[in-house]
């Protein structure tokens, strides 16, 4: 795009981003989201397409790629998943270098190529672990375009690069599992292999010069497989060739896969040295000789074999010596040997872990590198020639061996000899010198290097020479034997590969080297025993050299192997190449042609085709060799088709189409082929036939070649038409022959006839030729060689035939009518393979561009197979493998179908009821596809296309639903349902929920096909509407569906859809004779809670909803008042449901709990049993991960409550339950209460349990007589009774819980909350569990109810503090004497009602006592349930205050103290056997002067005349705290009488003291206060009852005034959970009492709990200690004797402690009254256990 800017006013505008001049041009490079915003407040601006790319399509996928993968990358970070993050690091990073590189533009045309691969290769992968879309490429890695790619080519490339990404991770797995690959090949698609040797170092000490020959070696076949690399290495420990060090490298090539299976290889080194014979000689010995001096070996199998672990590793090779020293004498092992045997020896002994001299090689082994062709690819043009030898001879000399090359003059071929790669070829090549030694075998190989034109000239010459190490002796030494061989036979073949035994002449040295003299003799035994045989004459007379004495024991042996590309070692081979001067020989030579190894073959291959050309016209006269020419030229062809000469395919080709001559071969070659398929039944022929078939592509390239020199590209030629007329007409009768005979045959027709089509068509009219295909398809009986049959019309179809509109003309009906009997129903056994190929083939073809008009051929498909495919589709298993392809078969027909096709096929049906079930069919099948799709998730391209084609094929058939099957004779509901249901599972389908997506990817969807969900919705809508008066019959079936349409979040979608929900009300207020719309109603409150569950639905949603149901309703007559409550009542519940399920997802199941209760009391109101159910159950469920057992058995309670005792059968919304398989309510109810008694007892709520349980039990007994049920029932009730008396059951603390500020959830902000806490949870820790659930919240510091700014704050307040349950005992339990443990259950449990007391001043603060001021303010809380219920805490929904003066205070602590002291004394009273300590411990803390003084307290404050003037209305409360203060006097006297009786020798000091204290107390209160009688009751013995202490209510009613709550709130248990409810106690005269308020013992907490801050006289001061700390030795006893009472407090701490190994925070008072009792106990002289001693 270029933007061209023109000046209006010629005044320039200055932009933010860009600042631009009148006539500046802007080239847009790149639009980021697709957006080019423009503002031209002072410019013309003018636009004119240009296409000016701004970087190369992969550039920008590769930014593109960057971007999307850089936010995955973050999220991998943020969550620490190191592993992943890493990965995408190493990719993301390779990706910007890569892109770098692109960008720079510097790159070659092929670095380019290349580059591109690894760059789509690793996008690909690297979409594929990390989630992200499949991208789909075409063979060059450009990106394919839907629109301009058939479905059928889109479906495959999903396909291949799918699998391509699948191989990439498996070979990612591979290297990063490394085991796996050990002992598994690693190489399996190369077909040659190459080894890299480095060389590293020669670590010997040899003193001269050396030669290092490397090789490959077979152990087995003690045999070398390559030629040598030479090293040459210098006396001084480096390389000759200074320049070579650390440079030397070489690769063994060209090894085959046979070389790979062999057993064992080993890389050998022979170390020759070069110098004197022995190492001690010096100046005047023979310099120059090659002697042996040691091995070196290492076993490579592992590396051959790929079973490596680290391919760099280095090797360290020891050597063995040959001859290990001069000081050795010559007979130590091995010198004598050559060098092989001791290879042998070597491997045989693995000596491969020696220390000390030897080779250290580096090897490095690469299956994928070097991979030469084992025949390389040479033509006349090559112009050398290999050649390898090996010698042996017998001579009892020093005997070295002289290799030489020469021609037939006798001229030396220069640098023809290589020992060993690394160097240039030498033109002599001397052998190694074995000493003294009579047999020396020498198994060194060389390499001979000759020219071809050279190589019939000339011959290898041996020539054999002593050797003394003497250096006069040894210039004088002449060559005492000769032996030679020629290269070329007489017969013109090549030297034949194997060994040969040659004859060793001797005689002049002169003679020896004429050429002329010797090259008439035989060379070989073998060549002088022919030549010998026919005259029975010794020919040795005819040379001047004498043989040898004894020619049978002289023998001198060579091996060689010929490498050439033009020589040929074969003489039928050679006949055939000349078959003119040997032309009697040529039917010989034709039938051993096919015996020739295919590798001599192939190099001759143009000689031979033009031999085999010309003997069949040259010798056209002869039909016999016609015949043998043919096949030859089959097995030519056939030998070219096989894998090992595969890359041979290009010679055949340029041979044919470049080098071809035979005009009239044609003729020659269909004749031959006819009559060979004409006489099919000629058992001889079978194999020649099946042989000529295979060849038939390139047999018909020969015949059409052949055709077109005759007479060009013109069809004329009658013959050659009639040919091919006839041999159609031969396999036609071929294939109509019973199945059982040429069963191979006629496979082999079907399955190579159709590669002759692309060459014939070119010679031969291709309508004919398509209609010779028909028929020859047809000629096969029915239900024979089906899948071959299919097979073969796939690849009629993929020719260019088909590609032509007449030739599809004359194919397609029998194609059709082949698939069409393919998918039958009553097809036996469908091939849907071979099916699903020739159709997809089909349809690929028609969706081309450049193969004509398609769509009457579209219409012929979709007419006779589209629904039989549909019908397949339907019926194939979604796990079969061929369900991809037809489903995209399908997709393809539809895509390709237009307006007009799908009007003409409706048509097609003759009946309305074919109508209806095609439609059924199609619909049932597209929402099968939809919801169980076929295709990967990350197969976008495929999926999106598919909806796109399914989208626009339902439009198409909803006006065949709205002209056929909507007036109300013809309306089909079924048909509208299915059609509806179908619509909505496409618009709600996850591929098409682009808010789901990242942004690149909605970008792309929405750029590419829309927003097909706003298409589908508002067809949806119109749908609807146009059913009139039929909607009613949707209700309320469809609402469900309707409601997943409205709640995708597309605000259009969503308006246009949601006023249906109006017109469903309308409707069924107006057809319903009851005028409501309860239907609706019911089934969109059922469906909203499933999807907001589910994840559906937002704020916005829950606005847009409301608001548009009220806009509707108040606009109608009769829904305006019902509707609107209906319209606020879902929105009400959308907010609980949005609210559940959002808090579901928080960490806080208190808060998940809270939003579950709301849920359910919503639906409990509206009588929803049904959804009411599952809510309970899914609050149990938090209840028992939570182990809050009785919570989760009374929210199974409300579940049991809904069921009666009948034999009424259960309703399924009811159970509920998998587990539950019952009939009835009763049995239902059962199972429920059996459940509920069980949590009951976890949770130790036995009271509850009993009470279930009796209920039960009657029902047993009375209703369903289980006896045996009852039974059990009855023995678990007798162990519940047990446990409340015997068993340890700590009572739970209550809080209060205020959450004040804007920052909280609508269903805690600005409310009150009463929490039960867990066994043993003190406020610090259930403190630091509400921060931990709110970290921003703000902990208040006073108990004091915030103000409006607090609760209006956008913060977040938690005030938290104890209160204190009112006990509700049951009136079946008053004025009676109860068991403490029934009551200690009753304080803490059934109750509903929390006191929290707080102090503050009022008046002045008198500073002698301050007591007379301290006024208790007392705030009571009434929750909204009783504790325990289905919840741990309740919202508070009343509160109340009272204030309490400082005399009633006094007066409500002194009754508390008396029946404390009354108390025990009747414990003691009732059960003598309760041990003294406690009493003591009480009576001492009493009547003790030394913290005397609190009785003063209450004179000073209470008992004067001022308070009386101004409290006249308090006469009476003061002459009841005096009445209180006497009456302690007697319960004193009363508790230090039984103190008395019960005295041990230890207590008798404590006793003494006791009693005179006592003595002054009683005398100063009874002369104060006056005189008080205990009543008889208190004094009498009663019988004890073992495990029963009681609480007597004795006092009157007249001296005891508190009710039953003020009893309640005051009374203290000793269990170490209720501590903090023990108020103050008076002091040993009678007169100290503290005020009643509830608090935290330790002053920290006490500071909290009192006001910071308070205005006016009501400011508190510190109190002094003294007055608020609380004397060590109160403690009240009432469940059992302290002593047993405090041990097992401090076992059960101790177990805890032990248990848990974690520190347990007591509350300051629990401490003091735990050392407090462990002091007295001491002093008791109690012997305390060491165990206990915490």
């Amino acid at each position: 795009m270029v933007i061209t800017l023109a000046a209006e006013n010629n005044v320039s505008y200055p932009y933010v981003e860009l600042s631009l001049q009148v006539g500046d041009t802007v080239h847009i490079l790149e639009m980021y989201e697709g957006r080019l915003q423009i503002t031209s407040k002072y410019f013309a601006v003018e636009q004119h397409e240009t296409v000016i790319p701004g970087e190369l399509p992969l550039g920008q996928e590769l930014t593109s790629t960057l971007r999307e993968w850089a936010v995955i990358w973050h999220k991998l970070y943020v969550d620490n998943k190191t592993t992943q993050f890493r990965h995408v690091q190493q990719m993301t990073y390779s990706l910007i270098e890569w892109r770098s590189q692109i960008l720079s533009g510097t790159l070659p045309k092929d670095e380019l190529a290349e580059l591109k691969k690894k760059v789509t290769a690793k996008i690909d992968y690297g979409n594929r672990i990390l989630g992200l879309d499949l991208v789909v490429r075409d063979d060059n890695g450009n990106i394919l375009d839907p629109d301009e790619t058939s479905t059928i080519s889109l479906f495959k490339a999903h396909e291949t690069a799918s699998k391509r990404i699948d191989e990439r991770i498996q070979e990612e797995k591979s290297l990063q599992q490394n085991l796996d690959l050990r002992g598994q090949p690693i190489f399996n698609t190369t077909h040659t292999y190459s080894l890299y040797v480095n060389f590293k170092n020669f670590v010997c000490n040899i003193g001269e010069d050396a030669e290092l020959l490397m090789s490959l070696y077979d152990p087995d076949l003690s045999k070398f497989i390559s030629e040598n690399y030479l090293v040459r290495w210098g006396s001084n420990g480096m390389p000759k060739e200074i320049e070579k060090l650390n440079n030397l490298q070489a690769v063994f090539t060209d090894l085959s896969s046979s070389d790979l299976i062999r057993p064992k290889i080993s890389l050998v080194c022979q170390i020759v040295r070069v110098g004197h014979m022995e190492l001690k000689d010096g100046k005047k010995h023979t310099c120059g000789l090659r002697r042996p001096f040691g091995v070196a070996v290492m076993d490579i199998t592992d590396i051959i074999h790929g079973k490596v672990d680290d391919e760099e590793k280095q090797h360290f090779i020891p050597q063995r010596q040959l001859i290990m020293s001069p000081l050795i004498t010559s007979h130590v092992i091995g010198e004598n040997e050559p060098l092989t045997s001791v290879f042998n020896k070597v491997i045989a002994a693995k000596e491969v872990n020696h220390k000390g001299q030897g080779t250290a090689v580096r090897r490095e082994a690469d299956g994928k590198t070097w991979c030469g062709e084992r025949f390389p690819l040479l033509t006349k043009e090559s112009k050398r020639t290999n050649l390898f030898d090996k010698g042996k001879k017998k001579t009892p000399k020093n005997v070295e061996v002289t290799m030489s090359v020469h021609d037939e003059d006798g001229n030396l071929q220069e640098k023809a000899i290589h020992p060993g790669a690394g160097y240039e070829g030498v033109s002599e090549y001397k052998s190694v010198v074995y000493y003294q030694v009579k047999q020396p075998c020498w198994y060194e190989t060389v390499k001979v290097s000759i020219a071809i034109e050279e190589v019939s000239r000339c011959h290898l010459r041996f020539t054999f020479r002593h050797r003394s190490s003497q250096e006069s002796r040894d210039k004088s030494e002449r060559a005492f034997g000769m032996g030679f061989v020629k290269l070329m036979n007489a017969d013109g073949t090549t030297l034949q590969d194997g060994k040969h035994n040659l004859i060793v002449y001797k005689g002049d040295n002169k003679k020896m080297e004429d050429a002329k003299c010797y090259l008439t003799l035989p060379c070989t035994k073998m060549e002088m025993e022919e030549k010998e045989a026919p005259s029975g004459k010794n020919l040795h007379h005819l040379a001047n050299f004498t043989p040898t004495k004894d020619s049978t024991k002289d023998s001198f042996q060579i091996a060689t192997l010929i490498c050439s590309t033009k020589l040929t070692q074969n003489v039928d081979l050679l006949g055939l190449l000349n078959w003119r001067s040997n032309s009697q020989n040529i039917a010989h030579n034709l039938r051993k042609l096919m015996e020739v190894e295919g590798g001599e073959i192939v190099k001759f291959l143009q000689d031979t085709l033009d031999a085999l050309f010309n003997i069949m016209m040259e010798m056209s006269e002869n039909e016999t060799y016609d015949f043998l020419v043919f096949d030859a030229l089959v097995f030519i062809i056939s030998l070219i088709g096989d894998i090992k000469f595969q890359h041979f395919n290009p010679v055949l080709e340029t041979y044919i189409y470049k080098h071809f001559s035979a005009t009239l071969a044609y003729v020659k070659l269909t004749k031959v082929l006819n009559c060979y398929v004409g006489n099919a039944d000629d058992s001889s022929k079978t194999e020649l036939l099946f042989a000529a078939l295979k060849a038939l592509k390139y047999l018909f390239r020969f015949i059409v070649q052949s055709r077109i020199l005759f007479y060009g590209k013109s069809e004329e030629g009658d013959e050659f038409n009639d040919a091919i007329r006839k041999l159609f007409l031969s396999f036609n009768v071929l294939m109509d022959r019973p199945l059982e005979e040429a069963v191979k045959i006629k496979g082999a027709a079907l399955k190579y006839l159709p590669s002759i089509i692309n060459d014939v068509k070119l010679v031969f009219d291709p309508v004919e030729l398509s209609v010779l295909f028909s028929k020859f398809i047809q000629s096969i009986p029915d239900n024979q060689l089906v899948r071959q049959k299919l097979n073969c019309m796939t690849k009629i179809v993929e020719s260019d035939l088909f590609k032509q509109l007449e030739c599809r003309d004359a194919l397609l009906p029998l194609l059709i009518d082949q698939l069409s009997g393919q998918l039958d129903d009553n097809s036996n056994k469908p091939d849907h393979e071979a099916s699903s190929q020739l159709l997809s083939s089909v349809l690929e073809v028609l969706d081309r561009k450049d193969v004509g008009p398609t769509a009457v051929h579209i219409q012929l498909i979709m007419e006779r197979l589209l629904r039989r495919i549909n019908r397949t589709v339907i019926g194939m298993s979604r796990q079969s493998p061929h369900i991809g392809i037809f489903v995209a078969c399908m997709t393809a027909i539809l895509r390709q179908m237009d307006d007009f096709h799908y009007n003409h096929y409706i048509n097609t049906f003759k009946t309305r009821q074919d109508i209806i079930d095609f439609l059924m069919e199609t619909f049932i099948m597209f929402k099968d596809l939809i919801g169980k799709n076929v295709y990967a998730a990350d197969w976008m391209v495929m999926n999106m296309m598919q909806s796109r084609v399914f989208l626009r094929a339902v439009n198409q058939f909803t006006s065949v639903l709205n002209r056929f099957f909507l007036d109300q004779a013809n309306f089909e509901l079924q048909l509208w349902n299915n059609y509806f249901h179908l619509a909505v599972a496409f618009l709600t389908h996850e591929s098409l929920q682009l808010e789901t997506f990242s942004q690149a990817k909605r970008n792309k969807i929405i750029k590419k096909y829309g927003d097909m969900r706003k298409e589908i919705g508002f067809k949806i809508r119109d749908m609807w509407y146009n059913l009139g008066p039929h909607k009613i019959k949707f209700i309320p079936a469809m609402v469900g569906p309707i409601l997943e349409v409205t709640l995708v979040p597309e605000p259009e979608l969503r308006k246009a859809t949601i006023p249906i929900f109006f017109d469903m009300m309308q409707c069924e207020f107006n057809f319903s004779g009851n005028r409501n719309f309860h239907m609706f109603e019911n089934e969109l409150i059922t469906k909203l809670d499933q999807e907001v569950e589910g994840g559906r639905g937002d704020e916005q949603y829950k606005i847009l909803l409301e608001k548009l149901l009220l806009e509707h309703c108040r606009k109608h007559k009769y829904l305006s008042a019902s509707g609107e409550v209906f319209a606020l009542l879902v929105s009400s519940l959308l907010e609980n449901l949005l609210d559940y399920r959002t808090i579901m997802h928080d960490e806080s199941k208190e808060n998940r709990m809270s939003c579950t209760v709301n849920v359910l009391n919503f639906y409990k109101e509206k009588k929803r049993e049904d959804i009411y159910i599952r809510y309970l159950y899914k609050l149990r469920d938090l209840h028992t991960d939570c182990e809050n057992f009785t919570e989760a058995a009374y929210t199974l309670l409300l579940h049991a409550e809904l069921l009666q005792w009948s034999e009424k059968p259960c309703v399924p919304h009811l159970l509920q339950r998998d587990s539950y398989y019952v009939y009835s309510q009763q049995e239902l109810k059962e199972k429920l209460y059996q459940e509920i008694i069980s949590f009951f007892d976890r949770g130790k709520m036995w009271e509850k349990a009993i009470q279930l349980s009796k209920e039960l039990a009657d029902m047993y007994e009375n209703k369903v007589f289980d006896y045996e049920g009852l039974g059990n029932l009855l023995k678990k009730r007798a162990t519940f009774y047990e446990n409340i008396m015997k068993a340890m059951r700590p009572q739970p603390e209550y809080f209060a819980v205020g959450y004040y500020g804007q920052g909280f959830p609508s269903f805690l902000r600005n409310k009150i909350f009463i929490y039960r806490g867990k066994e043993y949870e003190r406020r610090e820790d259930f403190n630091l569990k509400l921060l931990t659930q709110f970290p921003s919240a703000e902990k208040m510091t006073s108990t004091a109810p915030p103000g409006e700014e607090i609760k209006s704050s956008p913060k977040q307040y938690v005030q938290c503090f104890i209160v204190k349950p009112v006990m509700n005992l049951p009136p079946n339990y008053k004025d009676k004497p109860v068991p403490e443990q029934i009551l200690n259950y009753y304080r803490a449990n059934e109750v509903q009602q929390f006191t929290h007391s707080r102090p503050f001043r009022k008046g002045e603060k008198d500073p002698e006592n301050e007591f007379a001021t301290m006024w208790i303010e007392r705030t009571t809380y009434t929750t909204a349930y009783s504790f325990p219920g289905i919840l741990k805490w309740f919202e508070v929904k009343q509160i109340t205050t009272e204030e309490i003066s400082p005399l009633e205070n006094a007066i409500e602590t002194m009754e508390l103290t008396n029946e404390k002291i009354s108390n025990i004394v009747q414990q003691h009273v009732w059960d003598r056997s309760l041990p003294v300590h406690p009493l003591s411990m009480l009576l001492n803390g009493i009547v003790d002067p030394a913290v005397m003084g609190g009785y003063t307290n209450y004179e000073k404050a209470f008992f004067t005349e001022k308070y009386l003037q101004e409290h006249p209305e308090d006469q009476d409360k003061i002459e009841l705290l005096k009445q209180l203060i006497a009456l302690q006097m007697p319960l004193l006297a009363e508790g230090i009488r039984i103190h008395g009786e019960k005295l041990t020798e230890q207590l008798k000091p404590l006793h003494d003291r006791l009693t005179a204290c006592f003595k002054e107390l009683k005398k100063k209160v009874e002369k104060q206060y006056g005189v008080i009688t205990l009543p008889p009751s208190l004094t009498e013995r009663k019988p004890s009852r073992s495990g029963s202490v009681v609480l007597p209510y004795i006092m009157s009613s007249t001296l005891r005034r508190l009710s039953v709550t003020s009893v309640a709130s005051s009374v203290v248990s000793t269990s170490s959970t209720s501590s903090d409810s023990t108020s103050s106690r008076p002091g040993s005269d009678g007169s100290i009492l503290e005020p009643l308020l509830e608090r935290r013992i330790s002053t920290a907490s006490r500071a909290e709990d009192l006001p910071i801050k308070e205005d006016g006289d009501n400011r508190i001061c510190k109190l002094k200690r003294k007055e608020w700390s609380i004397s060590k030795s109160q403690v009240i006893v009432e469940k059992e004797p302290e002593m047993e009472l405090t041990l097992k407090m401090v076992t059960h701490i101790h177990a805890i402690i032990k248990s848990q190994q974690e520190i347990l925070v007591f509350p300051l008072l629990s401490a003091m009254l735990v050392i407090g009792n462990f002091i007295k106990l001491w002093e008791g002289g109690v012997q305390i256990p060491k165990a206990l001693v915490i």
